[in-house]
């Protein structure tokens, strides 16, 4: 607490009030030099990984501010089946400004079956390079890509290349736990998501609206 004087009200002295605007003043200053030093413009991967819940979800915002520049946004979903989301039924809303491919067949311990795991995210990282070779798209959402390359069903060499070749003004975003050393070496932002706590496991269900 200050040891400046106060107003009978016990508001703050003009005294500190002029402190407290010369400190902000330069802080802006420090923030306003630090912006204008920041020149580059380009598309960035980022990846949204860890335990915590919210991975998706974020990436889904990211592609939700995007549609309000109007510019047009691909999701990919590996490893999750066609289900019904309220992001899939808000984003349809967007019209041909977003294309939606659901191409997994649910989660691996659903399919028990490898093989079949495999031909499903090879299926959906060919219409993942579709997105990433147009130039029209402005941001490429990989929903869940961790998860198979965690697995192994896709290569590194196979995803650095897609990557690497796509438009310099393209956005990509990659969600999944367990994101590989060599995925967050090439991205440019990875935000790890820590679960502190979580209401599955005092036995509340997925709820419409919160989970999907």
């Amino acid at each position: 607490m200050s040891d400046l004087p106060a107003t009978p009200e016990g508001d703050p002295s003009e005294a500190e009030r002029d402190r407290h605007r010369t400190k902000m003043q330069r802080r802006k200053e420090v923030q306003d030099r630090e912006v204008a030093e920041k020149t580059i413009e380009k598309g960035l991967i980022a990846v949204h990984t860890g335990p915590g819940k919210g991975k998706s979800t974020a990436a889904f915002g990211l592609a939700l501010r995007m549609l309000g520049y109007e510019r047009k946004v691909v999701v990919v979903q590996f490893i999750k089946g066609a289900w019904d989301t309220g992001e899939r039924r808000a984003l349809a809303r967007f019209g041909d400004l977003v294309q939606f491919h659901a191409l997994g067949e649910g989660f691996t311990w659903e399919t028990q079956d490898r093989e079949r795991d495999i031909a499903a995210c090879k299926r959906a990282w060919e219409q993942a390079c579709v997105a990433l070779a147009r130039e029209d798209v402005a941001l490429v959402v990989l929903d869940e890509l961790n998860i198979a390359l965690r697995y192994g069903y896709l290569d590194e060499a196979t995803v650095l290349a897609g990557l690497g070749s796509r438009p310099a003004h393209q956005h990509v975003v990659i969600t999944g736990r367990n994101a590989p050393a060599w995925l967050i070496e090439a991205a440019d932002l990875v935000t790890e998501m820590t679960l502190v706590k979580h209401h599955f496991r005092d036995g509340v269900k997925a709820q419409q609206g919160f989970e999907f």
